[in-house]
């Protein structure tokens, strides 16, 4: 999905876009037949734009796949600091992103940091993916018990020395990765 960037184009606009194109994507297929999924950024644009569908009584897809996902906008978790100068995609913390995405609004809202959200009241079984190294493996790790404490099928793939986004596609790490993606992807679709 082509969204609006911040920080030209802070939240809500690319949760707004995200809404459009699954409006869209659900006037041509049944829900059940597309997995949703994003990486960083997009990873918490997937897992919002979930929660507000549902809010919005909008069927959920038959799965998600969150790949490096941002998933805090507080900047809570231990892999903000322990990784902070490990991981080489967002080394020294990368914290201008959050800041001109959230604005002025409340970071702890599901909508900006799904991992607030209410997962038991509908969430579709889960791929995350992250590295050792990874800047977000504390979001990655923290969504991963919440959507299981939410009752609710989730996988936890994580790379030795992994930074944030895993290694640009080329390592053996990030091809076993997507093996793993769409394996999962075949079994929700019942493949």
């Amino acid at each position: 999905v082509d969204f609006r960037l911040a920080p030209a184009h802070p939240y809500p606009a690319a949760l707004d876009d995200c809404m459009a194109a699954w409006r869209k994507v659900l006037e041509h297929y049944p829900a059940a037949d597309v997995v949703a999924g994003g990486s960083s950024a997009g990873g918490n644009l997937g897992a919002a734009m979930l929660l507000r569908a549902r809010d919005e009584g909008l069927p959920l897809p038959a799965a998600l796949l969150m790949l490096t996902p941002a998933v805090d906008m507080t900047g809570a978790g231990d892999t903000r600091l322990t990784n902070r100068f490990l991981d080489v995609n967002l080394h020294g913390g990368a914290d201008e992103g959050p800041e001109s995405y959230a604005g002025d609004a409340d970071r702890t809202h599901p909508y900006l940091s799904p991992i607030h959200g209410d997962l038991s009241r509908g969430w579709p079984p889960t791929l995350l993916t992250s590295g050792t190294r990874d800047l977000l493996l504390s979001d990655t790790v923290r969504m991963h018990r919440a959507i299981r404490r939410a009752g609710v099928h989730a996988e936890l793939h994580v790379a030795e020395a992994g930074s944030h986004g895993g290694f640009m596609g080329a390592a053996p790490e990030d091809h076993d990765h997507m093996a793993e993606c769409r394996r999962f992807c075949e079994a929700a679709w019942g493949l």
